[in-house]
């Protein structure tokens, strides 16, 4: 006989809600572990993970104190966290903070020092820390949510090193159902996030199994029209043309069609070696290369997805080449003949791709069967549009996207997201169509059918989709698979990926100690950072063999158990201060780049970010940097919304010692610029504006670069810094210029000479346009901008 509500036991701690949380034995053991060091849980999506999380947070908020973190890679996500933190905890509910972009700075770092637990995205966190608005030091515990994406630059791995290096008594747990395709990407994740144990549970545990049941798996061959193949063939027609002219270039061996993405980036490195050495061919084959990207994705597209997906994919194409800026690429392809009639064709052939019926007929048969819940994961958002559309003639159903729009697609606000999401577990409709927003960790209902409209090439995704269903009753999962196509090796991928990664996950159970000592030495020191202390691995070592004693319930008696050197002359460079003596105050929008993050991790250098009203870095009262990559700056020479002479301009203004860097290779190489006009850019700079031009060869070398500066300013020089750049602090004349200048965008060298000519501000604005085009530099064109724009009616809009 089946345990009521009433007898299944429940977790008893002074920090949870009393009877909230059911006691599952391999929770409590594997939280019992996860307080003692720094833990990657393992645990089959839908078991309870972040309960783990919860029980070690609410243990260590009871002994030590301190606040707690929680990190989640989306706002949905976020905010589910907070609901279940909330209900389960006994802690007021205004001490347990949410943090997204959603949320004001300023808020932000209030509600920081006022909180007991902050529920955030990574990007934001990562920002407060770059912004020095957040301090980590008094943060108990740390969780990462789906902790697999702790590689690269994501924001998981600079968050970790920060802690480590800042937190008086860190404790991390990471958590992930799928962390990794082997073992190297899985001891990767250990790395960057200072973990030092890893502790794993498969539905092959004896205390998981009793949650689990049986989940069919079915992959489901659909024969594809002749139509589309005669489509396909016809693009591939031109995808080996294009090779043909690679294979000429002698960038690729062979013009095979079936060319894989990884062989097309090796193509692509190849490409950028020629640029490097400054040969022609690698400009054109790049612009080649890109062709064949864009065909082997409309090939891809009409195969899995049918002609509707194409048509609207080829009118995105047809918009990006008409729009300004246009790449050849883009521009070649909507006029090349042959793709031309593959569209005749795709606009001739009416009828739906054969996976639109399949789907069709599986979810209304799960639905009659007795289902009451059905998931569709598909790759793209035109086909989400098209599946909600014809599913929902049949059944009720709707769309869950990201909140992106993008052309012909409008996104989800998090709002809808969450409506979507409520209605779906209250039964309010049947059949809920989602791009990959749905994949991860996010609480949707258990469901009896997940169906796969066309494979996912890798393992952690498959993972992730197959979790929806199985939890507490069987369920099925059915993958459609367009045959002879690329979804036939997306599906052996997959399959033997995540055949891969389960084997690695059985080899990395329970063996701990062995990941410690095959963890790179430099890498795992990231777990050592707080020496001093000792870490969070001492006193409560004893406990690992006895789980987490004091959750047991007190009637339980079935449980079963880049540093500055100095140098004498005057390039001295000074020794940075222990106590964060140099400042560098950051712009928000150079965020897109690593220099502050780098800058925020060095000892002796605090990061503050600001709104700056005039360049990118400020080092000092007199010294503010603006930073251009080598594109940027040519773009600024041939068009764009403001050129570097009116930023500088600006700079100097407020800074006597305005600086340019320019930032990478190939300043006279890579566009189509003549040298003699860069050069003339670059004395104009020095010269009229009286700005210092720097060149760097990648970010972190402009991270170098600025810390010295810094460093002289401050230390040698003894200079405080000083943002200026306020409006209120132009003369008369500048604030004539400005408001002249910002007429439709004309800038100062075109507002002084209207001003000259005019004598006034208000004699400018009533000027007729004949008049106008008097005024040296302002032609008819410049002229009708700025009557339109003076005399233009307003209308207000709504966004």
């Amino acid at each position: 006989m089946a345990a009521t509500d009433e007898q299944v036991p429940r977790v008893d701690h002074p920090l949870l809600t009393p009877g909230f949380i059911e006691r599952r034995l391999y929770q409590i053991q594997l939280a019992g572990r996860a307080k003692t060091a720094h833990t990657l849980v393992c645990l089959p999506t839908g078991l309870g993970k972040t309960t783990v999380s919860l029980l070690v947070t609410a243990e260590r908020l009871n002994d030590v104190g301190g606040k707690s973190l929680f990190l989640a890679p989306t706002k949905p996500l976020v905010e589910q966290h907070a609901e279940f933190y909330r209900e389960a905890l006994e802690i007021p509910d205004e001490e347990i903070v949410v943090f997204t972009g959603e949320v004001r700075p300023d808020d932000r770092a209030a509600l920081w020092d006022d909180s007991k637990i902050v529920i955030a995205t990574p990007q934001v966190v990562e920002n407060d820390l770059v912004g020095g608005r957040i301090s980590l030091a008094d943060v108990t515990h740390l969780t990462f949510d789906e902790c697999h994406r702790a590689t690269g630059d994501y924001s998981y791995v600079y968050i970790a090193e920060r802690y480590h290096g800042d937190a008086e008594n860190p404790l991390v747990t990471g958590m992930s159902a799928s962390p990794g395709g082997d073992e190297e990407a899985i001891l990767e994740v250990c790395e960057n996030l200072g973990i030092s144990e890893v502790e794993v549970m498969t539905e092959e545990d004896s205390d998981v199994a009793e949650y689990t049941h049986d989940t069919e798996v079915e992959w489901k061959r659909i024969e594809v029209p002749e139509e589309i193949i005669e489509i396909r063939d016809a693009l591939n027609e031109v995808v080996k043309d294009r090779l043909e002219k690679l294979k000429e270039i002698g960038v690729i061996g062979s013009a095979r069609v079936d060319i894989s993405r990884k062989e097309l980036f090796g193509v692509r490195s190849e490409l950028q070696k020629l640029i490097q050495n400054d040969q022609s061919e690698g400009y054109t084959g790049m612009s080649i290369h890109a062709e064949v990207m864009k065909l082997k994705h409309a090939v891809e597209v009409v195969e899995s997805q049918g002609v509707e997906a194409l048509e609207a994919y080829f009118e995105r194409l047809r918009n990006e080449a008409r729009s300004s800026g246009a790449s050849k690429a883009s521009q070649r392809l909507v006029s090349e003949p042959k793709v031309r009639e593959a569209m005749r064709r795709a606009d001739e052939y009416d009828d739906l791709h054969p996976k639109l019926s399949e789907t069709r007929r599986l979810a209304i048969e799960t639905l009659v069967d007795g289902g009451r819940r059905v998931i569709v994961f598909t790759e793209y958002r035109d086909t989400a549009e098209t599946l909600t559309e014809f599913l929902g003639e049949h059944v009720d159903t709707r769309r869950f996207v990201g909140q992106g729009d993008k052309e012909g697609s409008s996104g989800m606000t998090q709002k809808e997201q969450k409506e979507v999401l409520d209605d779906f577990r209250k039964g309010e409709f049947e059949v809920l169509v989602s791009t990959s927003v749905a994949e991860e960790g996010l609480d949707v209902p258990e469901v009896d059918l997940v169906l796969f409209y066309e494979p996912v090439p890798t393992a952690i995704r498959a993972i992730q989709r197959k979790g929806r269903t199985g939890r507490q009753d069987e369920g099925q999962v059915v993958v459609l698979l367009a045959e002879d196509t690329r979804d036939e090796a997306y599906f052996w991928i997959s399959r033997r990926r995540e055949k891969e990664m389960e084997s690695e996950l059985r080899k990395l159970k329970g063996v701990a100690s062995e990941v410690e000592e095959q963890l790179d030495p430099s890498q795992r020191q990231l777990a050592d950072f707080d020496a001093e202390d000792g870490g969070s691995e001492g006193d409560d070592v004893d406990e690992l063999e006895h789980g987490l004693e004091s959750y047991e319930p007190e009637a339980d008696d079935d449980a079963d158990g880049s540093e500055c050197g100095s140098e004498e002359g005057a390039i001295a460079t000074p020794e940075p201060d222990p106590d964060g003596g140099i400042e560098i105050v950051a712009d928000q929008r150079e965020l897109d780049a690593t220099i502050a993050r780098d800058l925020s991790t060095r000892e002796g250098i605090s990061t503050r970010l600001e709104t700056l009203a005039v360049g990118d870095y400020v080092l000092s009262d007199r010294v503010a940097v603006e930073r251009k990559s080598v594109s940027d700056f040519l773009d600024t020479l041939v068009g764009g919304d403001r050129s570097v002479f009116e930023q500088v301009g600006d700079m100097a203004r407020f800074y006597s010692r305005p600086v340019v860097i320019i930032e990478g290779a190939g300043l006279y190489e890579e566009r189509n610029v003549h040298p003699n006009a860069i050069r003339g850019a670059l004395a104009s700079l020095a010269i009229d504006f009286g700005a210092s031009v720097l060149r760097t060869e990648d970010e972190a070398d402009t991270a170098d670069l600025l810390a010295v500066i810094a460093g002289r300013e401050q230390e040698v020089d003894d200079r405080e810094v000083s943002v200026h750049g306020k409006k209120s602090s132009k003369t008369l004349a500048e604030q004539q210029e400005y408001v002249v200048g910002s007429i439709a965008d004309i800038g100062p060298v075109t507002a002084r000479s209207l001003l000259e000519a005019f004598g006034s501000v208000e004699a400018v604005l009533t000027a007729s346009e004949e008049e106008l085009m008097d005024a040296e530099g302002v032609g008819e064109v410049t002229a009708g901008r700025i009557r339109e724009v003076v005399a233009g009616r307003y209308e207000s809009y709504i966004y």
